[in-house]
């Protein structure tokens, strides 16, 4: 096997990509819908790889504060994903999860300080989407694809963002992100983060037959 490039990635293997993309946030919108106990509509991903540095723009500016789960991935595929919210998103499901116990005013939810117990519902969100999106991605491949456990931050989308940046430099400075607008009855704005290493690039096209 040629050693893969990221001008590969870009040119003649991004529509394998992104449709791995389209499925895994399929994936990924069944489980929030069931988790939710409410239809969930997806829109059409878009699915970019793009420099790390321009990722905080894209979510909305490096000093938005946003909501951001991020763990590990182990296995046949190695690296790191994100996936990240603003806090009017993440109080809505929160909202639909713990119906009756907490309800935060979403309209405001920028101020609101989210405890314990919030933090906790999120969390678990997290690990269930990825888990999903991954799940996914290991049956189309049949690599293995293990999730670390989930770490929560609630902090300015650059701080979140320098979590993973810190490994990132290992392999470059591109990442692939996937926007997914969801809608229950709100529209809501999610990011999935997926940084593979080079390796574990090859390893997912090779096992799909493309290289």
């Amino acid at each position: 096997m040629n050693d893969l490039n990221m001008e590969q990635l870009t040119g003649q293997y991004f529509d394998v990509l992104k449709e791995l993309g389209n499925i895994g946030a399929g994936n990924a919108t069944t489980a929030l819908a069931s988790m939710m106990g409410s239809k969930v509509d997806m829109s059409v991903p878009q699915v970019r790889l793009l420099e790390f540095s321009d990722v905080g723009e894209i979510v909305g500016g490096e000093e938005k504060i946003m909501v951001g789960i991020y763990l590990q991935v182990e296995g046949d595929v190695e690296g790191s994903m994100m996936f990240i919210m603003d806090k009017r998103a993440a109080a809505h499901v929160v909202n639909k999860l713990m119906a009756g116990m907490i309800v935060i005013d979403e309209e405001n939810a920028e101020e609101y300080e989210f405890g314990e117990m919030e933090c906790s519902a999120v969390k678990e969100v997290g690990n269930i989407i990825t888990g999903a999106y991954l799940n996914a991605l290991s049956g189309i491949t049949n690599l293995k694809i293990f999730p670390s456990v989930p770490q929560i931050g609630i902090d300015m989308a650059g701080a979140l963002l320098s979590v993973p940046a810190v490994e990132f430099g290992v392999f470059g400075d591109n990442i692939l992100l996937i926007q997914t607008k969801f809608s229950d009855d709100v529209e809501l704005d999610g990011y999935f983060i997926l940084i593979p290493d080079m390796e574990s690039y090859e390893k997912i096209l090779s096992s799909l037959g493309v290289i």
